[in-house]
């Protein structure tokens, strides 16, 4: 099956993703950082970008890591690579993200007083822009600012920790995301992090979803690469 072995070696895998409505991130929260380049190139052909936490041990109790650990595995991988900012002041690491290579960037409604001035500093880094919220935040918070962002990440799982189950209450959440975007008419990409496995794939992409991202249900497995494929391909159906 597709799943079932690694590419042969010696053969170059084209560049373009496998094609499907729905895009899955691959979160590296849970992978083994002692091996990153690695881990990241075994799910590169499954994922469309990977997912990198950055957490400051402030905003949440974690502490992860940042630009120069990103700056470093970007030689390693063509995959975009989404740095999800879990951090009491965002704006301070937008720059250094841009130049370490990100492609994305995502910071949480809850952690500045006005995301305004944010958005617009993140918007002139070039990265694509996105704004989290976390499972006790309405979506009211972020309504005023879908016309400036590229990407909602709506957190399934309280922020800071992998391996959380996922709380069915997101789905009305996400549902209600979805409707407004649509209303809108708005180019903004919808993702649904933390708990997404085979059981709950399948109910975020019902609620409107359009980008599932996964840390244990990828990397927790024994095999990343086959977890990934699995995945990609129930998105797929």
């Amino acid at each position: 099956t597709p799943c079932s072995s690694p590419p042969s070696a010696g053969v170059k895998r084209p560049p373009a993703r496998i094609a499907a409505v729905a895009k899955l991130g691959a979160s590296i929260l849970t992978a083994d950082l002692a091996r990153l380049a690695d881990e990241v190139k075994l799910v590169g052909d499954h994922a469309d970008f990977i997912h990198i936490d950055v957490m400051d041990g402030h905003f949440v109790p974690p502490l992860t890591i940042g630009p120069i650990v990103i700056a470093a595995l970007r030689p390693h991988t063509d995959s975009p690579l989404h740095a999800h900012l879990q951090v009491e002041a965002p704006e301070a690491l937008l720059d250094e993200l841009g130049r370490a290579g990100a492609n994305a960037v995502a910071f949480h409604v809850e952690a500045v007083p006005d995301p305004v001035p944010v958005l617009r500093k993140a918007r002139g880094t070039g990265m694509r822009v996105g704004i989290s919220l976390a499972p006790a935040t309405p979506v009211e918070a972020i309504l005023a600012y879908l016309e400036d962002v590229d990407d909602v990440v709506v957190l399934a799982v309280e922020p800071g920790w992998a391996g959380q189950p996922f709380q069915l209450e997101t789905l009305p959440k996400i549902e209600a995301l979805r409707s407004e975007i649509d209303r809108r008419e708005l180019d903004v990409e919808l993702h649904v992090d933390g708990g997404v496995n085979h059981e709950t794939a399948a109910r975020c992409l019902r609620a409107g979803a359009d980008v599932l991202v996964a840390a244990t249900g990828i990397f927790g497995s024994d095999d990343p690469r086959r977890a990934a494929c699995e995945l990609r391909t129930l998105m797929g159906e």
